[in-house]
C-alpha cells in the first residue's frame, strides 16, 4: 500500500483516539521541536492525534500499526535534538493533553502522573505536601513528564540529586503493537526482572510510548546557600570544580565561559567582568549552619585554585540574583542568532581540555560558541550562534558541531549528556558505541518494535 493510501486507511480507523487534525496549517506546530533552526529534517504529518486516556493511545497506536503507519511521539515539543521531527506521511501523537492531576501520596513519598504533566506543575503539586521533585531541566516551566523520561532529562540539581532516571519507579507504556505494559513498581527497592523501566528512560519514544510514570519524591530542601566564584584562566576553574566534587556534594554546581558571559552581559547588563574567563557557582541546600559550613568550604577551595574574587551569600534573594547570569546563558546566546545547543559530557579533569577546544573550534570555523553548563558531573553546552541564512556559516556550523562531538569523545565522554540522539547526533552514534553495543542496541529495538513504526530514524 503506497504512504498516501495507508495515510487513508488510517485517518478512517482513528475513531476512539483523540483529537484527530489534518489542518496543514496546525500540523505544521507539530513537524518539530527546538532544535537546529535550518538544520535537520522534517516531513510532513499525515495526521496529528491528541489523546486524553491511554486507551485513546493504545486506539491510534493500533490503527497506525494496522496500516504500517510510523509514529512520532512527542510532549510539548521542547526537545532539543530533533527526536520529534516529523516523518513523511507519520502520525505525530502528541501527549500534551494527558494532564490529570497528578496523584501525589505524601506516605510513600511518590506520585503517579500522565506523560502530558508539565514538569512545574508536578513540582507544584508535591509542594502542597511539602515534598519536591528534584529533576529540573532547564525547561521545567513547559517540558512534560513525558518528555523527561523520554530523553532522560537532568538539570543544575542532578549534581546532587540525579537525573530523571534516578527519580523513577515505575512506568505505564503502550508497546508497539498497542499493548499496554506496566514496568518498574512503587516500592524504593526492587530488582525483580531486567529493569526496563531504566531502559525505556532515555530511549526517546523508540521502544514505547510512556503514558504515565510513577516517581520518586523527597522531602523540600532548606532555602539554599550560593555561591559565585570567578577565574582568570580554564585551569583554575577546572583545578575549583575537581576539589569542590571531591570534598563536598554541592545542590548546585555549574560554570560559564567567556564568550557567554559577553553575550550576558550584552543581553541583560549585570556589571560582569568581561575579563573574567570562567564564572563558577554554586549552591549548598544542607541547611542552616551546615550549609554556611558548605559555602564557606567551597569559598576556600576556589581561593585554593586561584579565583580572583568569591562571592556568597546564605539569603534566597541574593543567592537567586547570583545565579541569574548563569540561568539567563542560553536567552542570552539565542538572543545573538539562531542556535545550536550541543550536551556532550566529559570526566571532570578534562572540563578545561573540552573549553580550551570548543575555543579553539569557534576560531578555527570562525563562529561565536558559547559554552556553560552543569560543571559538577562534566555535562557542557557548547552553543553554536549562526545565521541558518547564510550558507557557509550553516556549513561551518555543521563542521564545528560535529568536531564537538569528536573532541568530547576523544576526551574520554560522551556525545550527549541529557538531550538525547534524536535526528541531529543519530550518524555519531556509532563512533561512541562501536559495533558490537550497536547491534545489541538495534536488537533492542526490534524486540519492542520488529516493524520500526515507532519514531523512526531516532536514536539509534
Amino acid at each position: 500500500m503506497s504512504t498516501t493510501a495507508a495515510s487513508r486507511a488510517l485517518l478512517e480507523d482513528l475513531a476512539g483516539a483523540g483529537d484527530v487534525v489534518t489542518d496543514p496549517a496546525v500540523l505544521a506546530a507539530y513537524r518539530t521541536d527546538q532544535a537546529a533552526p535550518g538544520l535537520l529534517a522534517a516531513g510532513d504529518p499525515a495526521a496529528l492525534v491528541r489523546p486524553r486516556t491511554t486507551a485513546e493511545v493504545q486506539a491510534a497506536v493500533r490503527a497506525a500499526a494496522a496500516h504500517g503507519v510510523p509514529v512520532v511521539p512527542r510532549g510539548a515539543g521542547s526537545g532539543l535534538s530533533g527526536g520529534a521531527n516529523a516523518t513523511d506521511g507519520c502520525l505525530v501523537l502528541c501527549l500534551e493533553r494527558m494532564t490529570a492531576a497528578p496523584a501525589v501520596d505524601p506516605d510513600n513519598l511518590t506520585a503517579t502522573v500522565q506523560a502530558g504533566v508539565v514538569n512545574a506543575d508536578l513540582g507544584a503539586a508535591a509542594g502542597e505536601h511539602g515534598l519536591w521533585y528534584p529533576p529540573d531541566p532547564a525547561s521545567w516551566e513547559f517540558s512534560t513528564i513525558g518528555g523527561n523520561v523520554a530523553t532522560n532529562a537532568g538539570g543544575l540539581c542532578c549534581v546532587k540529586y540525579g537525573v530523571t532516571r534516578d527519580a523513577l519507579l515505575g512506568l505505564e507504556a503502550v508497546l508497539a503493537d498497542g499493548r499496554v505494559v506496566r514496568v518498574g513498581r512503587s516500592t524504593r527497592k526492587g530488582v525483580a526482572g531486567y529493569d526496563l523501566t531504566s531502559l525505556l528512560c532515555g530511549s526517546e519514544g523508540t521502544l514505547a510510548v510512556i503514558t504515565e510514570a510513577t516517581v520518586k519524591l523527597l522531602p523540600r530542601p532548606p532555602v539554599s546557600a550560593t555561591l559565585a566564584a570567578s577565574f582568570g584562566s580554564l585551569e583554575a576553574a577546572g583545578d575549583a570544580v575537581r576539589r569542590i566534587a571531591r570534598a563536598v556534594r554541592p545542590s548546585v554546581l555549574e560554570l560559564m565561559d567567556r564568550a557567554t558571559i559577553a553575550a550576558v552581559e550584552a543581553f541583560q547588563p549585570m556589571g560582569l567582568d568581561g575579563e573574567t574567563e570562567v564564572l563558577v557557582f554554586a549552591r549548598s541546600d544542607a541547611g542552616g549552619a551546615a550549609g554556611l559550613a558548605e559555602i564557606a568550604h567551597m569559598e576556600r577551595l576556589c581561593e585554593e585554585a586561584g579565583a580572583d574574587l568569591v562571592v556568597t551569600t546564605d539569603e534566597e534573594a541574593e543567592g537567586r540574583m547570583l545565579m541569574a547570569a548563569r540561568r539567563l546563558a542560553y536567552p542570552a546566546l539565542e538572543h545573538s542568532g539562531a542556535t545550536l545547543l550541543d550536551d556532550v559530557a566529559v570526566p571532570l579533569a578534562a572540563i578545561p581540555a573540552l573549553l580550551t577546544g570548543v575555543a579553539r573550534i569557534a576560531d578555527e570555523h570562525d563562529l561565536l560558541i558559547g559554552t556553560f553548563g552543569h560543571a559538577g558531573d562534566g555535562n557542557m553546552h557548547p552553543t553554536i550562534v549562526y545565521d541558518p541564512r547564510d550558507e557557509a556559516q550553516v556549513q561551518a556550523t555543521r563542521l564545528a558541531f560535529a568536531a564537538i562531538l569528536e573532541l568530547g569523545v576523544a576526551l574520554g565522554g560522551t556525545i550527549t549528556g541529557e538531550h538525547g540522539v534524536g535526528l541531529l547526533k543519530r550518524e555519531h552514534l556509532a563512533a561512541e558505541l562501536g559495533p558490537d553495543v550497536l547491534a545489541l542496541t538495534q536488537a533492542v529495538k526490534h524486540a519492542f518494535d520488529p516493524a520500526g513504526l515507532l519514531n523512526p530514524g531516532k536514536a539509534i
